[in-house]
């Protein structure tokens, strides 16, 4: 099983669409690990996004992060980030395929309602970003595990 951080920028939680976007990674099959809600500090939206400190839209990207309240979830699956990354959508919501979030949700390149982790290594720094605090992450078996995967031959 592999765990994955997934946040619902400003613009998923002003147009109303933090409860059908969640909706989508539990249909998936996804197990939600940790959730919260909060206008995170300048500082976490920086170190978030420092690998894009350099570039030229790095400043209205960390301004949009801290315009309003942002949803952290962390989901674990199997290929989790894979899975994840597939049912959010091409970055550029114009070019997202249709069924992808970005796809059915969005218009814009910028305002593109999610991030999701890119790997695994990107994957581990974000949930301590998001989820640095003991308690913040829950391993819990859901009673329909049996039926969302084989448990014999692709969780053994």
């Amino acid at each position: 099983m592999e765990r994955t951080l997934v946040l619902l920028k400003p613009d998923a939680l002003q147009r109303h669409l933090v409860g059908p976007i969640l909706s989508r990674f539990e249909q998936k099959g996804l197990k939600l690990a940790g959730l919260k809600m909060r206008s995170f500090p300048l500082e976490t939206i920086q170190r978030h996004y420092s690998d894009h400190a350099d570039k030229p839209f790095y400043g209205n990207l960390v301004s949009f992060m801290t315009s309003g309240p942002v949803v952290a979830m962390a989901f674990d699956g199997k290929d989790a980030i894979k899975v994840v990354r597939t049912l959010v959508g091409a970055t550029n919501a114009r070019e997202a395929a249709p069924g992808t979030i970005r796809g059915d949700y969005g218009m814009s390149f910028s305002n593109n309602m999610v991030h999701a982790s890119d790997g695994p290594e990107a994957a581990e720094k974000e949930l301590g970003l998001f989820f640095a605090e003991a308690g913040d992450l829950i391993d819990w078996e859901p009673i329909d595990l049996g039926w969302t995967y084989n448990v014999e031959e692709e969780l053994s």
